[in-house]
């Protein structure tokens, strides 16, 4: 018997130490590596975010700006054969499906912040965007300051920054978090909320479809985007740095802003270009 369970402990060791191994392998694996053997990134973007990244029912395919700026990154980083393979998320799925290996890198409106800094790495800002508020046209709130009384519901995405704003800049507000933006949308027309709050990009995206919500209040924050990779993955975060940097060097990012915000009333075109 004392033979058979140090058999059996040899066993759970040499097991144990194998998965451990494994583990190891599989964490330092390089996603860049991968992804040039395959000629395919795989990205994490929204499919629910007018002007970023929307589902369109007539061809089945996500559009937006940040579904061509990933076409753009990848022909940059893989050559014009590259292909940009899509995977849909949302604010509180994004970061799950990055650290579990369904997705390569985010491109989904995720602002840089020093809590996610501590999970995932950032490329460089793509786009500066700053928080404000939808309103139905005619409402009393024109800006944050309006919010900070009991009473006033805000509403805004699960897994976003945009309610923990809220918290700091109306203390007094009720805060109700709905799953993606086309549900808190429906809730402000239905009137659960006085005001749906997020990105001014997509607030604008949302007002250019409906015409009787504006945006109000200009931004209250700064909401630098930023694409996100898993931790120590070095070479592909390096690699999408500079595809950015060639893209506002050639013109590429300029005429993908244009082509999406170019039309949008109230967006500062050339303030965006230039940062």
């Amino acid at each position: 018997m004392k033979r058979l369970r140090k058999l059996l402990l040899a066993l759970s060791i040499f097991i144990l130490g194998g998965l451990l191994c494994a583990c190891s392998s599989s964490k330092s694996q390089s996603t860049w590596s991968e992804d040039k053997a395959d000629n395919t990134i795989t990205w994490g973007v929204k499919a629910d975010t007018r002007l970023f990244g929307l589902m369109d029912v007539k061809t089945g395919q996500i559009k937006g700006f940040d579904i061509d700026v990933a076409k753009a990154v990848t022909k940059k980083i893989l050559g014009p054969n590259g292909k940009a393979k899509f995977v849909q998320v949302t604010s509180k799925t994004r970061i799950p499906l990055l650290k579990n290996g369904n997705i390569d890198a985010i491109i989904a409106t995720m602002t840089i912040t020093p809590d996610r800094e501590k999970i995932v790495d950032f490329s460089k800002v793509y786009f500066a965007a700053g928080q404000s508020l939808l309103v139905k046209k005619g409402s009393n709130i024109k800006s944050v300051k309006d919010l900070n009384k009991t009473g006033t519901t805000v509403l805004a995405v699960k897994g976003s920054t945009s309610a923990v704003n809220i918290k700091k800049s109306a203390p007094k507000a009720k805060i109700l978090e709905l799953e993606d933006y086309a549900q808190a949308f429906t809730a402000l027309k239905s009137g659960q909320g006085q005001a749906l709050t997020t990105d001014n990009g997509i607030l604008f995206g949302i007002a250019s479809e409906n015409p009787g919500y504006q945006v109000v209040g200009g931004t209250f924050t700064n909401e630098p985007y930023g694409i996100a990779v898993n931790q120590g993955q070095t070479e592909l975060k390096n690699k999408i740095n500079k595809a950015l940097a060639e893209m506002r060097k050639d013109g590429t990012y300029q005429k993908l802003l244009q082509k999406w915000f170019g039309n949008v009333a109230g967006f500062n075109l050339k303030e965006a270009s230039q940062q």
